[in-house]
Protein backbone atom coordinates (compact mmCIF):
# COMPACT_ATOMS: atom_id res chain seq x y z
CA UNK A 1 0.00 0.00 0.00
CA UNK A 2 2.85 2.39 0.84
CA UNK A 3 4.36 1.77 -2.60
CA UNK A 4 1.07 2.64 -4.26
CA UNK A 5 0.75 5.85 -2.22
CA UNK A 6 4.33 6.85 -3.02
CA UNK A 7 3.67 6.25 -6.72
CA UNK A 8 0.47 8.28 -6.49
CA UNK A 9 2.50 11.19 -5.12
CA UNK A 10 4.72 10.98 -8.22
CA UNK A 11 1.82 11.03 -10.70
CA UNK A 12 2.25 13.97 -13.13
CA UNK A 13 -0.97 15.60 -11.92
CA UNK A 14 0.27 15.41 -8.33
CA UNK A 15 3.66 16.84 -9.26
CA UNK A 16 1.96 19.70 -11.09
CA UNK A 17 -0.03 20.61 -7.97
CA UNK A 18 3.05 20.22 -5.76
CA UNK A 19 5.08 22.56 -7.96
CA UNK A 20 2.48 25.16 -8.91
CA UNK A 21 0.79 27.26 -6.27
CA UNK A 22 -1.63 28.52 -8.92
CA UNK A 23 -2.62 25.01 -10.02
CA UNK A 24 -3.12 23.95 -6.40
CA UNK A 25 -5.18 27.08 -5.75
CA UNK A 26 -7.46 26.40 -8.74
CA UNK A 27 -8.00 22.71 -7.93
CA UNK A 28 -8.62 23.57 -4.28
CA UNK A 29 -11.11 26.27 -5.32
CA UNK A 30 -12.88 23.75 -7.57
CA UNK A 31 -13.03 21.35 -4.60
CA UNK A 32 -14.61 24.04 -2.44
CA UNK A 33 -17.04 24.89 -5.25
CA UNK A 34 -18.05 21.22 -5.47
CA UNK A 35 -18.56 21.03 -1.71
CA UNK A 36 -20.56 24.24 -1.74
CA UNK A 37 -22.78 23.02 -4.55
CA UNK A 38 -23.27 19.64 -2.87
CA UNK A 39 -24.03 20.98 0.60
CA UNK A 40 -25.95 23.98 -0.71
CA UNK A 41 -28.28 21.67 -2.61
CA UNK A 42 -28.57 18.65 -0.35
CA UNK A 43 -29.19 20.42 2.98
CA UNK A 44 -32.33 22.30 1.86
CA UNK A 45 -33.67 19.12 0.25
CA UNK A 46 -32.94 17.12 3.40
CA UNK A 47 -34.67 19.73 5.56
CA UNK A 48 -37.69 19.71 3.23
CA UNK A 49 -37.87 15.90 3.23
CA UNK A 50 -37.52 15.84 7.02
CA UNK A 51 -40.47 18.23 7.33
CA UNK A 52 -38.44 21.05 8.87
CA UNK A 53 -39.07 23.31 5.87
CA UNK A 54 -42.59 23.41 4.51
CA UNK A 55 -44.35 25.09 1.64
CA UNK A 56 -41.88 24.44 -1.14
CA UNK A 57 -43.24 21.74 -3.47
CA UNK A 58 -41.01 18.67 -3.62
CA UNK A 59 -41.90 18.08 -7.27
CA UNK A 60 -40.31 21.43 -8.16
CA UNK A 61 -37.36 21.31 -5.75
CA UNK A 62 -36.18 17.71 -5.69
CA UNK A 63 -35.18 17.12 -9.32
CA UNK A 64 -33.13 20.31 -9.50
CA UNK A 65 -31.52 19.92 -6.06
CA UNK A 66 -30.67 16.25 -6.62
CA UNK A 67 -28.95 17.08 -9.92
CA UNK A 68 -27.10 20.04 -8.40
CA UNK A 69 -25.96 17.91 -5.46
CA UNK A 70 -24.83 15.17 -7.86
CA UNK A 71 -22.76 17.61 -9.90
CA UNK A 72 -21.27 19.04 -6.70
CA UNK A 73 -20.49 15.56 -5.40
CA UNK A 74 -18.77 14.55 -8.64
CA UNK A 75 -16.68 17.73 -8.66
CA UNK A 76 -15.79 17.39 -4.96
CA UNK A 77 -14.81 13.72 -5.34
CA UNK A 78 -12.67 14.26 -8.44
CA UNK A 79 -10.85 17.29 -7.07
CA UNK A 80 -10.59 15.72 -3.61
CA UNK A 81 -8.87 12.66 -5.08
CA UNK A 82 -6.55 14.94 -7.01
CA UNK A 83 -5.70 16.99 -3.91
CA UNK A 84 -5.03 13.73 -2.01
CA UNK A 85 -2.22 12.95 -4.48
CA UNK A 86 -0.24 15.97 -3.26
CA UNK A 87 0.59 14.30 0.09
CA UNK A 88 -0.86 10.78 -0.04
CA UNK A 89 1.30 9.26 2.73
CA UNK A 90 0.59 12.17 5.07
CA UNK A 91 -3.16 12.11 4.42
CA UNK A 92 -3.36 8.33 4.75
CA UNK A 93 -1.94 8.66 8.28
CA UNK A 94 -4.11 11.65 9.26
CA UNK A 95 -6.93 10.67 11.68
CA UNK A 96 -9.11 13.56 10.50
CA UNK A 97 -8.74 12.46 6.88
CA UNK A 98 -9.56 8.87 7.80
CA UNK A 99 -12.61 10.10 9.73
CA UNK A 100 -13.69 12.13 6.71
CA UNK A 101 -13.40 9.05 4.49
CA UNK A 102 -15.47 6.96 6.90
CA UNK A 103 -18.15 9.64 7.14
CA UNK A 104 -18.11 10.09 3.37
CA UNK A 105 -18.64 6.36 2.95
CA UNK A 106 -21.62 6.49 5.31
CA UNK A 107 -23.06 9.52 3.50
CA UNK A 108 -22.70 7.78 0.13
CA UNK A 109 -24.31 4.61 1.50
CA UNK A 110 -27.18 6.73 2.82
CA UNK A 111 -27.64 8.24 -0.67
CA UNK A 112 -27.82 4.73 -2.12
CA UNK A 113 -30.46 3.75 0.44
CA UNK A 114 -32.48 6.92 -0.10
CA UNK A 115 -32.56 6.46 -3.88
CA UNK A 116 -33.14 2.69 -3.80
CA UNK A 117 -36.74 1.69 -4.31
CA UNK A 118 -39.70 3.95 -4.94
CA UNK A 119 -40.19 5.70 -1.57
CA UNK A 120 -38.34 8.90 -2.47
CA UNK A 121 -39.94 9.16 -5.91
CA UNK A 122 -43.39 8.62 -4.37
CA UNK A 123 -42.70 11.27 -1.74
CA UNK A 124 -41.71 13.75 -4.44
CA UNK A 125 -44.79 12.92 -6.52
CA UNK A 126 -47.33 12.90 -3.69
CA UNK A 127 -45.86 15.26 -1.05
CA UNK A 128 -46.40 12.43 1.48
CA UNK A 129 -42.98 11.66 2.95
CA UNK A 130 -42.67 8.27 4.68
CA UNK A 131 -40.82 8.00 7.96
CA UNK A 132 -37.88 6.12 6.43
CA UNK A 133 -37.36 8.90 3.87
CA UNK A 134 -37.49 11.49 6.66
CA UNK A 135 -35.01 9.50 8.76
CA UNK A 136 -32.59 9.13 5.85
CA UNK A 137 -32.90 12.85 5.11
CA UNK A 138 -31.97 13.67 8.71
CA UNK A 139 -29.08 11.19 8.52
CA UNK A 140 -27.96 12.82 5.25
CA UNK A 141 -28.10 16.30 6.80
CA UNK A 142 -26.03 15.16 9.77
CA UNK A 143 -23.54 13.11 7.76
CA UNK A 144 -22.78 15.83 5.20
CA UNK A 145 -22.22 18.38 7.96
CA UNK A 146 -19.93 15.88 9.71
CA UNK A 147 -18.00 15.30 6.44
CA UNK A 148 -17.60 19.06 6.12
CA UNK A 149 -16.30 19.43 9.70
CA UNK A 150 -13.94 16.46 9.29
CA UNK A 151 -12.60 18.05 6.11
CA UNK A 152 -11.83 21.27 7.95
CA UNK A 153 -10.24 19.23 10.77
CA UNK A 154 -7.66 17.75 8.36
CA UNK A 155 -5.56 20.90 8.45
CA UNK A 156 -5.48 20.88 12.25
CA UNK A 157 -4.83 17.19 12.95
Amino acid sequence: MIGFLEALGQWPGALWLQRSGTAYLLVNAAHILGIGLLVGAILPLDLRLAGLIRGAPLAALAPFLVRAAGIGLALALLTGLWLFTVKPLEYAANPAFLSKLALLGLALANIALQHRGAALAQAVATERVPGRVRARALASFSLWLAVLVAGRWIGFA
